[in-house]
This record gives C-alpha cells, structure tokens and sequence, in this order.
C-alpha cells in the first residue's frame, strides 16, 4: 500500500446557522437569541426615552433597542450607538468613535453624565 505524499487536512463544512453563531460569539447548541438586550427599569423608572440638560447643552435619546442618539452644543458629530444597563448606571459606546461614556442613574429620575444633569424632556 502506496502512503500519499499529501498531508490530510481537516475541511469542516458550517451550515448558516453555525457560522451565526461563530460571528456572535455563541455556539448552536446554546441558539442565536436577541443580538440586543431591552434596557432594564432601574428604581421603578424607565430609562428609556428623551433626556435633556436644564440648560439644553446636552440631549439624550435612549431607545428601547439598546442604542442612543444624542446631540452636544458646540459638537459637530453626534453621538450615537448602543448602551447596556449595569445595576444603577448606563455605558454608553459611541460607535463612531468608540469613547465609553458612564452615565449614572440617580434616585430622583435624573440622568448624570460627564457632569451635567439630564431630566426627562
């Protein structure tokens, strides 16, 4: 018996929905699921919805989808991408520019981000 030359190499072939799963970071077994997650409520209060300054510097539209539009006076760009609720704070990640901003979450049905108070609009 003649031994081939040729080393054996391994050719997996991937149905679609394991080639979702790879890109999203799960395994098949465990399903694909929702992409996003819906914002949580935190204090019995929603955040979702349009956020404003006193002042009307800064503007916050957090969405049910789990993203955000915003704007900021003096800023070109707006700011939008996608948020996760953490206990009694907001992550924001702009995706443009990839800057994480915190936004915490306070009791009297304020938003605080980068020092300015965001109420609801």
């Amino acid at each position: 018996m003649q031994t081939s030359s040729i080393p054996h190499v391994d050719t997996t072939v991937l149905d679609a929905t394991a080639l979702l799963a790879i890109a999203m970071g799960r395994t098949p077994d465990t399903g694909l699921g929702p992409v996003l997650k819906r914002p949580q409520v935190v204090t019995g209060a929603a955040v979702v919805g349009a956020w404003r300054s006193p002042d009307g510097t800064v503007q916050l539209q957090l969405r049910t989808d789990g993203t955000y539009a915003g704007e900021v006076a003096g800023r070109r760009k707006r700011p939008s991408g996608t948020y996760r609720l953490d206990g009694d704070s907001l992550l924001l990640h702009d995706d443009i520019s990839g800057l994480r901003t915190p936004v915490a979450v306070l009791h009297q049905g304020e938003l605080e981000m980068a020092g300015h108070r965001l109420h609801p609009a």
